[in-house]
């Protein structure tokens, strides 16, 4: 059943959902959290089929919310709530509500959402897309206790994981962490049957892949030793090896979907490690509802730290802003500069000295050319 109010107020909405339960012969409600959905139009409808398939597994309120841009100055000063309400067979097993707020009640979500909310029921927020740096202080982010985000939609994923780790608070997630618990889980137990010390580690993806660099900083945090970050033409991750001092483990999935172990001594194995859909993704999430500790641990390690004990730091961060191969000559020509100002600035006062006679003599040559022309 799906019932329609155009300029409508929460007030309505919740009467609608009460009616819309009586209509279908299911007055109780028997939902175990509240899920709230922050996107736009454009990705409205794959966010909303990935919450219907989790709600298989997790009976929730679906909130969408919204946000409708205004194209003149007069509708960004009039404000307006327009909701589809959605119970039985057209919400899954809870309930849908889509929210589109339109003028100066966008910059006012969470005033709209709160009296939708089920009461004594654990709220998350979900974002798809387009998520706040700082998703706790978020107002909608206040509201819930676990707040998920996906740096893999962000524009430069590498730099978003250096800003979510500056402003991580206890409840934050990312899809991004999820996509690797099969990973992560494969070689806790490749490392459970040897009795080996693990000397250094390589992992090997995408460029600029999150979900890369964040099993590169959890082998980095967990293990303390060197991580290498190789790239590879994907899809996502492809392989991690880890060196020990009894042999090589090597887990290896080229194509996607099947992966193959090998531990030295013992033959290969094929495991599955399919790249799992956005459903998947969240169901897990929703499994569990207190801070991920972990992922924190994970995060807080850095890209730049990983970047640094790779030796490509700088490259790695520049690399979204790297300037055309028709503008090389002119970076080079600055990197120069730079390199002598930084070597100018780096010289002791006795080597200054040394060199005024020098400078002198080579800031009147083209005034003596000029003369003798």
């Amino acid at each position: 059943m799906k019932i329609d109010l155009t300029d409508t107020t929460a007030s309505k909405v919740n009467k609608a959902l009460v009616k819309g339960r009586r209509d279908i012969g299911t007055p109780a409600v028997g939902m175990v959290l509240t899920l709230v959905i922050v996107t736009d139009e454009e990705n409205a409808y794959d966010a909303l089929k990935a919450a219907n398939d989790a709600s298989h597994e997790h009976p929730s309120r679906t909130l969408v919310v919204i946000k409708r841009v205004s194209r003149s100055p007069r509708d960004r000063t009039t404000s307006r709530l327009d909701a589809e309400v959605r119970v039985g067979a057209d919400a899954g097993t809870g309930e849908t509500v889509i929210l589109r707020l339109y003028g100066e009640v966008v910059n006012h979500a969470q005033s709209v959402v709160l009296p939708l909310l089920l009461p004594d029921a654990p709220v998350v927020v979900w974002w798809p897309v387009n998520a706040p740096l700082d998703p706790a202080n978020d107002p909608l982010g206040a509201l819930a206790q676990r707040r998920v985000t996906d740096t893999y939609a962000a524009e430069q994923p590498v730099r978003e994981l250096s800003a979510r780790s500056d402003t991580y608070a206890p409840g934050d997630t990312d899809l991004s962490w999820t996509r690797i618990t099969p990973w992560r889980s494969m070689l806790a137990a490749a490392l459970d049957q040897v009795v080996c010390e693990v000397e250094a580690v390589e992992v090997e993806g995408e460029e600029f892949n999150p979900s890369c660099e964040l099993l590169a900083m959890w082998l980095a945090d967990r293990l303390d030793v060197p991580v290498k970050r190789s790239l590879s033409s994907g899809p996502g991750l492809t392989a991690v090896r880890m060196d020990t001092n009894c042999g090589p483990i090597v887990l290896d999935r080229a194509d996607g979907s099947l992966a193959t172990l090998s531990i030295q001594g013992q033959p290969d194995r094929a495991v599955a490690l399919k790249r799992r859909d956005t459903a998947e993704l969240i169901a897990e999430e929703l499994r569990r509802l207190d801070p991920d500790d972990t992922y924190a641990s994970a995060l807080r390690f850095g890209v730049e730290r990983l970047n640094a004990a790779n030796g490509n730091g700088k490259a790695v961060a520049e690399a979204p802003v790297r300037k055309p191969a028709a503008e090389a000559g002119e970076a080079d020509t600055g990197g120069e500069a730079d390199a002598v100002a930084k070597g100018a600035a780096a010289a002791t006062p006795a080597e200054s000295a040394a060199k005024a006679p020098a400078k002198e003599a080579a800031a009147k040559a083209p005034v003596k050319k000029a003369a003798a022309k």
